[in-house]
């Protein structure tokens, strides 16, 4: 077991794990954060999203060794004027069905619109497009998004 120390949600937080425990892993049993969801365990779904150093990433297959010295948000760190816009939007079009997958898809949004503030249509099919949903709201997450995007 070794020691590593991640900036978790503006907090520097130190864990001992194996270096390839997934970060998943650490962030629900160790850090006691539920928000992340464990979908496919292979990066496929998007429902593990969250953000490393200002990106989003799978957080099922990057290690704990991986996150070492990087900052990470999760859907319970996420604040500001674009995770308030995002939770107006998701609100106002009634996004969530069964929520499973929403903590990942406002992940991948957030992400998006903190790099382009003005996506494209494109460029929010493209953000978003590995995350699944299995209750099929894809237009009503894009629709959100679009709403976010022009200061919901």
């Amino acid at each position: 077991m070794t020691r590593y120390l991640i900036t978790l949600n503006g907090e520097a937080r130190e864990i001992e794990a194996d270096g390839e425990m997934p970060l998943l892993w650490a962030l629900r049993d160790r850090f006691g954060l539920m928000g992340t969801k464990y979908g496919c365990g292979e990066g496929l779904c998007g429902a593990c999203t969250v953000h490393m150093d200002g990106g989003a990433v799978r957080s099922c297959v990057v290690t704990v060794a991986d996150a070492s010295g990087r900052r990470v948000i999760t859907i319970e760190g996420l604040s500001g004027a674009i995770a308030e816009r995002l939770r107006d939007s998701w609100i106002a079009f009634d996004v969530p069905q069964c929520g499973y997958c929403q903590t990942g898809q406002i992940m991948s949004a957030a992400a998006l619109l903190a790099e382009k503030p003005s996506p494209t249509d494109q460029e929010i099919e493209g953000a978003v497009n590995g995350n699944l949903c299995r209750c099929g709201t894809y237009q009503r997450i894009r629709r959100a998004i679009r709403r976010a995007a022009q200061g919901g």
